[in-house]
């Protein structure tokens, strides 16, 4: 039976990624530093995944599995220069501290043959590739890193599944269970690939790869992020709610509306399968029974208002198309207000010009921070979603009339 590593044993590990490589006909062994998940996974050798949807749930068990635990340096180096594929999905943070065992893996695999070892790279990193690949340098030597250059494939992934954290009624008894939405398509960069690309179902390889990393992270990942900002305003806790707000879902759909246009003038796609991708996606934010919350999917909003990530990222885009990214706005000045309010600042609009600058690298002078700062004042002022989104529509009204 085929083997695959699957670095992690996470919502996103067993989720979603060891239940397509088991799908495939792959016997998956986890790596995680998890005593317990790992001593159960061991033990039983299956888990369950429950797909869950508004109406129901469906679970689906996964095997075969085993683990092993990640400070077992020597089992981890085995594992990898056994098995047929391999994946990651650990965290972009956690990512240096595993170069290390995947290093020893690669060396033992080495001394055993030529074989080609491609790496799905789960991770919510952009040019995940190039980071694995700088990180794997520091523990190779000259003619390893070479060798790496010949047999190893860094395949970037575009992680669609939305996983939610995951609570004791959703483990439902069963600490191994993870629920989550049946959404199940894995795009992968097909250039990336040594040999023969493995035949996965859900798995879609693609090049080039960049327009599914930008569609990922400017159109999934931007629209959730605006979500939950705006439903952090309107005191909604979970994202079900917020979507289900009709001057949020406007806003939201909206900005991206914004991004999708976009991201079809920079990459030549149509615009009608970038329509269809936003109407699914705004389905499955109102999936109820997943449970996710605004706090979660707009945590960490220093990251996700950098220069690059999906709010200033994809607002950059649109001003770089020509497109005015006025319901993108609304999304980063309602960011800006929670970025300020875990810092115990007081939102204003000379605070959010400070901290935009500071975290998105944005010049003081540059024409999206007159769009950007003209919402926080709104926001500042008290002025109702409908007021904002009526600002938001003679904004782009008037930017339609200059263009004609």
């Amino acid at each position: 039976m085929k083997r695959a590593v699957m670095y992690g044993a996470g919502n996103i590990g067993r989720g979603f990624i060891g239940s397509v490589l088991s799908r495939a006909g792959y016997e998956v062994i986890f790596v995680d530093v998890a005593e317990p998940l790992v001593g159960e996974l061991q033990r039983r050798g299956a888990y369950p995944v429950r797909q869950v949807t508004s109406h129901g749930f469906e679970d689906v068990m996964v095997s075969p599995v085993t683990a092993i635990h990640g400070n077992d340096v020597e089992a981890v180096a085995e594992a990898i220069a056994g098995c047929d594929l391999m994946a990651t999905a650990v965290g972009a943070r956690i990512l240096p501290y595993i170069a290390g065992n995947l290093a020893a893996g690669l060396r033992k695999r080495w001394e055993r043959s030529d074989r080609p070892l491609n790496i799905i790279i789960c991770e919510n990193l952009m040019d995940a590739n190039r980071v694995l690949e700088g990180l794997l340098r520091e523990h190779l030597n000259p003619q390893e890193q070479e060798r790496m250059e010949q047999t190893v494939g860094l395949v970037e992934a575009s992680i669609g599944r939305m996983v939610p954290v995951q609570t004791e009624e959703m483990k439902d008894g069963d600490p191994l269970r993870v629920c989550v939405e049946p959404y199940g398509f894995l795009p992968t960069d097909a250039d990336a690939f040594k040999g023969a690309i493995p035949e996965i179902p859900g798995m879609v390889p693609f090049a080039p790869f960049d327009f599914y990393i930008k569609r990922k992270l400017y159109l999934h990942n931007m629209g959730h992020a605006t979500c939950a900002y705006l439903g952090d305003l309107a005191g909604l806790p979970y994202i079900w709610q917020a979507i289900d707000h009709p001057e949020i879902r406007i806003l939201t759909e909206g900005a991206m509306e914004e991004s999708l246009l976009a991201l079809s003038r920079k990459y030549g796609v149509a615009v009608e399968p970038l329509m269809l991708h936003k109407a699914d996606l705004l389905c499955r934010f109102t999936n109820r029974a997943l449970g996710d919350t605004c706090a979660r999917v707009g945590a960490d909003p220093s990251r996700k208002l950098a220069h690059e990530d999906r709010l200033i990222g994809s607002a950059l885009l649109a001003h770089s198309m020509g497109i005015v990214p006025a319901s993108i706005a609304v999304g980063i000045a309602a960011g800006l207000r929670r970025l300020i309010r875990e810092a115990g600042g007081e939102y204003g609009v000379e605070s959010c010009r400070k901290a935009l600058c500071e975290v998105s690298g944005l010049e003081s002078d540059h024409p999206l921070m007159r769009w950007i700062l003209t919402c926080c004042e709104m926001l500042q002022q008290g002025k109702t979603l409908t007021e904002i989104r009526r600002a938001v529509d003679a904004a782009k009204g008037a930017a339609l009339r200059d263009i004609v």
